[in-house]
């Protein structure tokens, strides 16, 4: 059983490494976890998907032999099939994928799941949560976009907690929530049913153990 498995009820809270320094990634890294982070969030862009260009495997498999936490991998890329196995390979706990990109969703989840790593889908702010309803059996966690993916630092769009709440109606999966998450919003998000908080610009604006602290605090206080 993996971190999904194993989370419990549990309130975590997990650093984007898309808003830290890449020069010095591992000890971005650890700072977010002196401050209480469980699980790291590392966001593949192909600037096709999403128009941006960001890291993939080959970093992904550095990052996962520097530190000591577990490396959630979210594949915001087109046909993110052909990236699965080099993810696995590269050592990362679990893999999302965004169901729009898919064109067979049963067999990308089951590759995930065959190859050792727990399996997720990511839902975009005006994708509905049934468009995904038929594949919960083979998932392990939902992964709901408060923004829209791309970019960091953007606004949190408040009627994702509607999002949330009707996922929680749907599926006792976790569920992860991403984008514009701060010790502000991380409240409201567990509070509609989010237990695993991805958050980037609000952690690494200052003080990374401090800040990470910060949100998780806020977001235990509510939950």
């Amino acid at each position: 059983m993996g971190f999904w498995g194993e989370l419990g009820d549990r309130i975590v809270g997990a650093p984007s490494i898309l808003a830290a320094d890449f020069a010095n990634l591992a000890e971005d890294v650890r700072r977010a976890q002196r401050g209480g982070a469980e699980l790291v969030h590392f966001d593949a862009m192909d600037n096709q998907f999403v128009p941006n260009l960001t890291v993939g495997p080959v970093v992904a498999a550095s990052l996962v032999e520097a530190i000591d936490l577990p490396v959630d991998a979210h594949l915001m890329v087109d046909s993110p099939d052909n990236l699965i196995p080099p993810f696995i390979e590269a050592g990362v706990a679990s893999i999302s994928v965004q169901p729009e990109a898919v064109t067979h969703l049963h067999r990308t989840l089951t590759m995930i799941r065959a190859g050792g790593c727990e399996a997720g889908v990511a839902l975009n702010p005006t994708t509905p949560p049934e468009f995904i309803e038929w594949a919960l059996p083979y998932l392990d966690y939902v992964l709901v976009m408060t923004v829209n993916p791309g970019f960091g630092g953007q606004s949190f769009i408040p009627e994702m907690a509607d999002k949330v709440r009707r996922l929680k109606e749907m599926t006792d999966l976790p569920i992860q929530v991403d984008g514009g998450i701060t010790a502000e919003t991380a409240p409201i998000m567990v509070g509609a049913g989010a237990q695993v908080l991805v958050a980037g610009s609000a952690v690494y604006k200052g003080d990374a153990e401090v800040e990470m602290r910060k949100i998780i605090d806020a977001a235990r206080g509510a939950g």
